[in-house]
């Protein structure tokens, strides 16, 4: 779908920012653009570290739920910790057991199965926790939503201590909101309307991490907070797509310097499988590669697998581990192209392209990869998705939106429908009785409020900038800038009046457009634009007027250093 182009036009003496903290103008301007405006704020971008992350003292409940897991330390009181089956709830499962064990806790966990358990906690896993003698529940990346199961622990007697970042559901009568929290011992998550922590993004493994981080300091551990535990907060943070700003990019930040070295064997393992050396370790190959490998058992078969590779100690066990999560993966990459082919089919032959809101149905789709296959259909039709599958009491799905869409609470709007949901404004999952699957994509669609507008693709150019500006200098203070991802994304520039000098296709499959363009005063720039067509040559020939998005690059090949473009989009001008 043909986006819209628009340059930010947010204001500020960018020479004068420049010149205070040694950084070309053009770094200051995108920084501006993300939203940086105060001097604390830039120094916390620029320079930020551990030392400027929040106290997680400051939570609600924090200090209530540190006592009580002190309490049970000393007596030796079973606990158990509940968590969920993608990176986000392995990586704080792997948190909390590791922490609560090294403080002499009796802690194990248990990861619910996709399909067995469903999402979460549930009064299965309560009442197995409660025969086995576990006195103490804990949830991770989950327990917000829980409430009728955590009143049935309640009734059996046990504690429970949720720690989740999950949106809090609610119920609004003539525009007031009730919030409905669950009547755990103690509920630490910084979504809670009278929670005073001043930063609301962190992901279900950072609240672990402040968890841990507050019960060493109550407890004046004399073993320092593993620095494994940051590693993972930031593979977690980045993992389940969180936005990269302020604590949570300081995390990531922090974290990525101790991945690169790490010393969870596991961790090490994936990466030498997956061809990443040491010291080379980016926020994108966590997201793109180490990310789905942890998110792949839970899909597939267990999240077990993922909980066990973090653990281990063993060389040998971590290798046999990581191989196994490769082949889930690639087993996952597999399905998904298959079903995904099916959804298009399915949307492009049926009257659902229509619809502002794509509510599809897989019959034999894998549950595990419905999200997945929701964000594909999300890129290529912009449109808020969701998309359902068989399940053993009726059907289960996943939801990905776009701006200008909340997704949760379009779906509060339509609880009746459903017997189960949860999730965030750009995403959910869902479970429905079968026979609801056409009232749900009505209503969903009755009251989607969607404009032209909202459903166009924009592309935000950060500076137009000539191409000829570009230099080796520059491209390195860029580094500064990262890590790259959601809501601190890569910047984008943009040129115009560009001629095509040199064209070919390049790359094993023929699918890598290489260019020279030139601009109007005969500087002339190595360009690359991925993923081309194949009949890309039809297209743009030599002496074709450009105008480009793109970033820039410095290509090393054979010890020559080059300045290089990777385009993004481009188009003819006349």
């Amino acid at each position: 779908m043909d986006s819209v182009w628009k340059v930010y036009a947010k204001k500020a003496n960018f020479k004068a920012i420049g010149e205070q903290y040694g950084i070309d103008p053009v770094v200051a301007r995108i920084i501006r653009n993300r939203g940086i405006k105060e001097p604390e704020q830039m120094e916390m971008y620029l320079n930020g570290n551990r030392g400027d992350l929040h106290d997680g003292f400051l939570m609600k409940d924090m200090e209530k739920g540190i006592r009580l897991l002190a309490e049970k330390i000393a007596k030796k009181a079973r606990i158990r910790i509940i968590g969920d089956y993608d990176v986000d709830g392995v990586s704080s499962i792997y948190i909390l057991t590791k922490g609560l064990q090294t403080l002499g806790a009796d802690a194990d966990y248990v990861v619910p199965h996709r399909v067995a358990d469903g999402y979460g906690i549930n009064e299965h896993l309560i009442q197995a926790a409660y025969d086995a003698g576990v006195d103490t529940i804990i949830t991770c990346d989950n327990g917000i939503a829980a409430v009728e199961q955590i009143a049935f622990a309640k009734s059996l007697g046990m504690t429970v201590v949720v720690t989740d970042h999950h949106d809090i559901r609610f119920e609004e009568q003539d525009g007031v909101k009730t919030f409905i929290i669950p009547a755990a011992d103690a509920v630490i998550n910084p979504k809670q309307a009278d929670c005073p922590y001043p930063f609301k993004g962190l992901c279900g493994a950072a609240v672990a991490y402040k968890l841990m981080q507050c019960l060493y300091t109550y407890l004046n551990s004399r073993q320092a907070l593993p620095d494994e535990f940051l590693e993972m907060a930031a593979v977690a943070t980045v993992g389940d797509v969180m936005d990269l700003q302020g604590e949570n990019r300081i995390l990531v930040k922090e974290g990525l310097k101790l991945l690169n070295h790490t010393r969870i064997p596991g961790l090490r393992s994936l990466m030498e499988l997956n061809g990443i050396g040491e010291g080379g370790l980016s926020a994108y190959h966590i997201g793109f590669v180490l990310g789905p490998c942890l998110n792949a058992s839970g899909r597939l078969d267990s999240a077990d697998y993922s909980v066990k590779l973090l653990m281990t100690d063993k060389k040998s066990e971590a290798d046999r581990l990581a191989g196994d999560l490769k082949a889930f993966n690639d087993e996952r990459k597999n399905l998904t192209v298959k079903q995904t082919e099916e959804a298009v089919s399915q949307v492009e032959t049926s009257g659902l392209k229509q619809d502002n809101v794509l509510v599809v149905y897989l019959q034999n789709c894998h549950e595990s990869i419905a999200g997945i296959i929701a964000g594909r259909l999300r890129e290529q039709y912009y449109k808020p998705v969701l998309v359902l599958t068989n399940a053993e009491e009726g059907l289960k799905g996943s939801g990905r939106s776009i701006e200008g869409y909340n997704m949760f609470e379009k779906l509060l709007e339509v609880s009746d429908l459903m017997t189960k949901f949860g999730g965030h404004p750009m995403a959910a999952g869902v479970s429905l009785p079968k026979e609801n699957l056409e009232e749900f994509r009505r209503r969903l669609n009755e009251n989607a409020g969607l404009t032209e507008e909202t459903l166009t693709p924009v592309e935000w150019i950060d500076v137009p900038m000539p191409v000829s500006y570009i230099t080796e200098e520059l491209i390195s203070q860029f580094e500064r800038l990262e890590p790259f991802g959601k809501g601190n994304e890569k910047p984008l520039f943009a040129d115009r009046n560009l001629s095509i000098s040199r064209i070919a296709l390049i790359g094993k499959n023929k699918n890598v457009l290489k260019m020279n363009l030139t601009d109007a005063g005969g500087y002339c720039v190595e360009a690359v634009w991925f993923h081309a067509e194949e009949n890309a040559l039809d297209v743009w020939r030599c002496g074709d007027n450009v105008l480009v998005l793109y970033y820039p690059s410095v290509n090393e090949y054979n010890g020559k250093r080059t300045i290089q473009i990777v385009i993004k989009e481009m188009r003819k001008s006349g």
